[in-house]
């Protein structure tokens, strides 16, 4: 057989590829065996787990993956429809390696799979993921085994299990009515927003109002792309917030892992600041069960903003800085036993729960705390929002290393200090009359993209090195 390269399709933390042309059945029970023969029988495992967000082309990948590994003698649980964290709850809960078939944000014509060990540890290209496309591609070469599956299937649903663990780690019975319009996108969160948030399987019912947009599952995104990183597809969610005289507004992506939070004027809040948000009630909380201070950790990655380490500090417990990218964020608070972890793009990561990103959590907690006191959401977040930030700005170079190094020699007239945890991070402290500035410059792993992020004392100090920057980049 011809060889069939999976080098643009498994990417270094999950699969990614558009249907059908570069991720289709026969792709996927390769992908299937693979899993099973790196991960499943190593571990020890008897079986995995397997769902699907709404996309079309889900369900025959799902059924492809799951009969390459019956064809090892290993059995499947399916729990059909769910979001990303839904996934990671049934890993967590059935201690079974799991994989989630959902291309995220991505247009429609795409698919992918999220792959995890048991208990929803991550599956990257540094922990099983490379072996996996080497050896997916092999038999894709020589043939997939056509063996006949020999493992069991069957299906589960854990939507009201995992309603009810999240029920369980945040309280939201006493807080002070609130009105939240929550933009599903189409994606899993108009699933799983009503499971959790609702009076679905004997849950009671909360002082909610939940204003819905966009709930009906659609894998074409009709309304908008389920990506609210770009400011475009907030834009209903900010007009709805204002129009019901909300007193917030969530929004999720595709696949309900990550969550963007409005306040109450329609102004987004940055993920930094609820990241810092959070960080303080997980801190508070492990100390109210009688954690010392100085041994609780929370992890961050290097585009987080300036204050949330500042944050942190305050409450007297360690942050721990880490690269961009889920599975260096969840090896570090396991390593660490961190309480919590947040990035830039608004993944949120919680060691009650295995330590995976859950956006349906993140929303809880930020309900919680605004409803806990009387304060509209933009008061409550004033001292959460210090530095003028540049956000993510893409540039495109044909030479990353090239452009990079003259960014490095022009700051060495800045005053800074040099960092290469995650591409390359200057620092100038600043002092009196001085302002304090960082950026960090990081090539991307599968484009010809210099990704920038500028962060500064004042909006003025921000935007020089931003520009000053980008024109060295720009040429």
């Amino acid at each position: 057989m011809t060889a069939r390269s999976l080098a643009d399709v498994v990417k270094a933390y999950d699969v990614r590829g558009t249907v059908p042309d570069q991720l289709d059945p026969e792709v996927a029970r390769a992908l299937g065996t693979a899993f099973a023969d790196v991960v499943l029988v190593p571990d020890g495992a008897a079986g995995c787990v397997l769902g699907h967000d709404m996309r079309d082309s889900g369900p025959a990948l799902v059924a492809a993956f799951a009969d390459g590994v019956r064809a090892r003698g290993l059995d499947v649980t399916l729990v059909g429809l769910c979001s990303t964290d839904g996934l990671y709850y049934a890993s967590g809960a059935l201690d079974l390696p799991g994989a989630m078939f959902t291309a995220s944000h991505n247009p429609a014509r795409y698919n992918g799979i999220k792959l995890c060990r048991s208990g929803a540890r991550p599956v990257g290209q540094d922990s099983g993921l490379a072996d996996i496309r080497t050896l997916a591609e092999r038999m894709l070469a020589d043939g997939v085994p056509a063996d006949e599956p020999t493992g069991t299937l069957v299906e589960r649903d854990v939507l009201a299990d995992y309603a009810g663990f999240l029920r369980g780690l945040v309280d939201l019975s006493g807080i002070r009515p609130l009105r939240v319009v929550v933009d599903a996108g189409n994606g899993m969160g108009g699933f799983t927003v009503p499971a959790v948030l609702g009076t679905g399987a004997g849950l009671t019912a909360l002082p909610l109002t939940v204003e819905p947009l966009y709930f009906e599952l659609d894998g074409t995104f009709p309304n908008h792309e389920a990506n609210p990183l770009e400011p475009e597809n907030l834009r209903d969610l900010q007009a709805a917030v204002t129009a019901h005289g909300a007193d917030l507004g969530l929004a999720f992506d595709g696949d309900a892992d990550r969550c963007f939070v409005v306040d109450e004027r329609g102004e987004p809040v940055s993920p930094s600041a609820i990241t810092a948000l959070i960080a303080r009630r997980e801190v508070a909380r492990a100390v109210a069960e009688g954690a010392d201070p100085a041994d609780v950790a929370v992890v961050h990655n290097v585009i987080t903003s300036a204050q949330v380490p500042e944050v942190i500090a305050a409450t007297g417990a360690r942050a721990v800085r880490t690269r961009v990218g889920h599975s260096f964020i969840k090896g570090e608070m396991a390593r660490h036993r961190a309480v919590f972890g947040g990035e830039h793009s608004a993944h949120y990561y919680f060691r009650d729960f295995w330590f995976a990103d859950t956006g349906m959590l993140a929303a809880m907690h930020v309900l919680a705390a605004l409803g806990e006191q009387d304060e509209p959401l933009s008061a409550l977040m004033a001292d959460l929002s210090r530095y003028p930030a540049s956000g993510e700005v893409n540039s495109t170079v044909a030479d990353a290393g090239a452009a990079t190094d003259a960014v490095l020699a022009w700051a060495q007239g800045e005053g800074v200090t040099v960092d290469r945890l995650d591409g390359l991070t200057l620092v100038h402290e600043g002092g009196a009359d001085d302002p304090m500035w960082w950026l960090n410059l990081r090539a991307s792993n599968t484009e010809p993209l210099l990704r920038l992020n500028v962060e500064a004392e004042d909006a003025v100090t921000m935007a020089r090195v931003r520009d000053a920057v980008l024109g060295i980049v720009r040429g």
